[in-house]
């Protein structure tokens, strides 16, 4: 019965219009949204109209939460949900946006076994206890389409789906066994290629932030799917070609 009405509000919000301010940020600071097929296009702006009923938004630090926030954010979510199913980030509730770079405290082991918390500065990150933060001036450098990977809404919202399976390992939903062996047979090899060429000092397409753990390798592959498409099909295609199978989107061909 839940599921039932659940997915009958989703169906009556899909089925409002959607307002012409918001349709004008989409343009003006979507980058992906230009690209899309019309029939593309009309089934984010459905995704957007759910999400927006669902999820609340947070100003920090003095930031007015208004609707350039709210649809741009949520655009850049929901492009990660086009044509597949979806719950719409079922673990998630709250996005928690600052104006800039904004500072948290990280709790670090000494491998003398001493425990201290230290203060650093971030752009985003994503929580398994229902909340994203976001840093508004990253969100809008990414929103400019600046010509490289980094769009720290794609790659926190790329941390809520593998967090869909449980562990935040890199692997998110996939299916079936067979895809969960070439998924890691291809991710596997790309992240230890990256780690190698990041120790190394060579130049990287992918942010060289991927080689930190599996999890973060495949958010930065996700930014790097969706922003440098052809780039990353060029010099990386079984990766590209995994990502494609994954999103069920071939944005190179959009370019």
């Amino acid at each position: 019965m839940r599921t039932w009405l659940r997915e009958r509000r989703r169906s009556r919000a899909r089925a409002r219009p959607f307002p012409e301010a918001w349709a004008a940020v989409l343009e003006r600071s979507v980058p992906i949204y230009g690209r899309l097929p019309e029939e593309d296009r009309q089934e984010l702006r459905g995704h957007i109209l759910v999400f927006l009923v669902e999820k609340r938004f947070e100003g920090a630090a003095g930031l007015r939460i208004d609707d350039e926030v709210r649809v741009t954010i949520a655009a850049h979510a929901c492009v990660l949900l086009l044509h597949r199913r979806t719950d719409y980030y079922p673990g998630l509730h709250s996005i928690i946006v600052y104006p800039g770079t904004y500072v948290a405290q990280r709790t670090v082991r000494e491998p003398i076994g001493l425990v201290s918390e230290r203060a650093e500065p971030r752009r985003g990150e994503s929580s398994t206890r229902g909340a994203i933060v976001l840093a508004w001036d990253a969100v809008r450098e990414a929103s400019s389409g600046a010509g490289n990977c980094r769009n720290v809404v794609l790659h926190e919202f790329a941390h809520q789906l593998d967090a869909q399976e449980g562990a935040v390992d890199g692997t998110p939903v996939l299916g079936d066994r067979e895809r969960h062996a070439a998924w890691a047979r291809v991710l596997g090899a790309e992240y230890e290629r990256l780690r190698r060429d990041a120790a190394s000092g060579r130049p990287t397409l992918l942010d060289r932030y991927g080689a930190t753990n599996p999890a973060e390798f495949f958010a930065v592959a996700t930014e790097c799917f969706f922003t440098l498409s052809s780039a990353l099909k060029a010099r990386h295609p079984e990766l590209y070609a995994e990502l494609q199978s994954y999103y069920r989107q071939d944005p190179a061909a959009l370019s």
